[in-house]
């Protein structure tokens, strides 16, 4: 394929370049045209507070809206998809009489080595083959994973990938839930793939809402009802806001909704009907990291800066920081109650971070009830931070 920028590429020269795109380890390749915006709703989803802390959102809110001023000139948008479903392995022996006691819950996603990471060198190869495949040059296109400001899942939505469901997840007819996407910009002229298209109601009519029909498993499973509408996600009440993106202190009356979620949320994800059509992916970008679904809830209490280094190298988890882990691990202990944990957490009561102290004193004296004062009351005498001052006297959320 020799089209060079601008001129317009289809038939078998566009399903050779989405072949030798898949041979790259992506199990989807569809194409969009990059003429119309692809963000609505965007403003006033942001206007309405719903991104909580994510002041990031609201300083390229307006490249999200419009590919072009993220790269000039572009013309079509790749879309790339990595299906990361997979039977979790087998546990030890054991495992799952524990399971219940002592183990947190992980993202499906966090399982494995940091994504944004493993499918840069897919993305890398990608960007060698439009410049041989369509004359190019660098200057000609830009890719992300999911860090650039680009609405991965709207240009998905309109390239036929998927559909965006009522828990506002791009959903796969062939892959559920389960897709992790990368996007190229470019100024190469791809032929767009079609969207899914909705089938008429009875009377010829189309059906309000999306492809998901009357179905509301997502929205009624959501613990800390974060869908004030089908679709539309408020991050200040979602799970994998609270135990990723916020920072600080976790609103006391979402830390029992949270429940044994140490790292993000996949409910309204995993009760999704689609996901009955899903199939293990290749798995070619991606690099598994079971072995943290083993981790128990006290050794998450007792983590080093030295362990945390060492278990969490290469994963996503590493930009929580030792802190936020140990600050999530302080809710889950409260939420599952052991009495056994109540030693580590009376020592983080002592941490050197305000943020990790506070839930731990939350957690005390969920798990302790009137115990609690007895057990805190050394570490308290010593506590100057108004914040986890309000913890010990604080009743809400328990």
């Amino acid at each position: 394929m020799t089209a060079g920028a601008g001129l317009q590429v289809g038939g078998a020269e566009r399903e050779a370049l989405r072949e030798k795109l898949r041979a790259l380890g992506f199990d989807e390749v569809r194409f969009a045209a990059a003429g119309a915006e692809a963000g609505a709703g965007l403003r006033d989803w942001l206007a309405a507070g719903m991104h909580g802390d994510m002041a990031w959102m609201e300083r390229t809110a307006e490249k999200r809206a419009a590919a072009n001023l993220v790269l000039p000139g572009v013309r079509s948008v790749i879309l790339l998809g990595v299906n990361y479903w997979s039977d979790p392995p087998s546990p030890s022996p054991g495992a799952a009489a524990r399971q219940a006691e002592d183990r947190p819950v992980w993202a499906r996603y966090a399982q494995h080595e940091d994504y944004h990471d493993t499918m840069k060198s897919g993305l890398e190869a990608a960007g060698r083959v439009l410049e041989e495949m369509g004359g190019i040059t660098a200057a000609d296109y830009r890719y992300y994973v999911d860090t650039g400001p680009v609405l991965e899942r709207g240009w998905a939505a309109r390239s036929g990938l998927g559909f965006r469901g009522k828990n506002a997840m791009l959903i796969s007819k062939k892959h559920g839930n389960w897709l992790f996407l990368a996007s190229i910009l470019t100024r190469l002229e791809i032929a767009p793939d079609e969207p899914l298209r909705k089938k008429p109601a009875a009377d010829g009519a189309e059906p309000a809402g999306l492809l998901c029909g009357k179905c509301t498993r997502c929205l009624d499973a959501c613990p800390t009802d974060a869908f004030p509408a089908p679709g539309v996600v408020d991050a200040r009440r979602c799970i994998s806001y609270q135990t990723i993106e916020n920072k600080g202190i976790i609103p006391p009356e979402l830390r029992a909704g949270i429940g044994t979620h140490v790292y993000g949320c996949d409910i309204c994800l995993e009760v999704c009907p689609w996901n009955r059509f899903a199939q293990a992916g290749r798995h070619l970008l991606l690099a598994a990291r079971h072995d943290l679904a083993e981790l128990t809830l006290p050794e998450l209490l007792e983590l080093t800066p030295a362990r945390f280094a060492e278990v969490f190298r290469r994963t996503a988890i590493k930009r929580l920081k030792l802190t936020g882990l140990l600050r999530n691990a302080c809710v889950v202990a409260g939420n599952a109650g052991g009495a056994n944990l109540l030693p580590a957490l009376v020592k983080l009561a002592a941490h050197e971070s305000a943020v990790v102290r506070a839930h731990a004193v939350w957690a005390v004296r969920k798990i302790a009830g009137a115990r609690a004062e007895e057990l805190l009351r050394s570490v308290r005498q010593a506590e100057t931070d108004a914040t986890v001052l309000s913890e010990y006297s604080c009743s809400g959320g328990l």
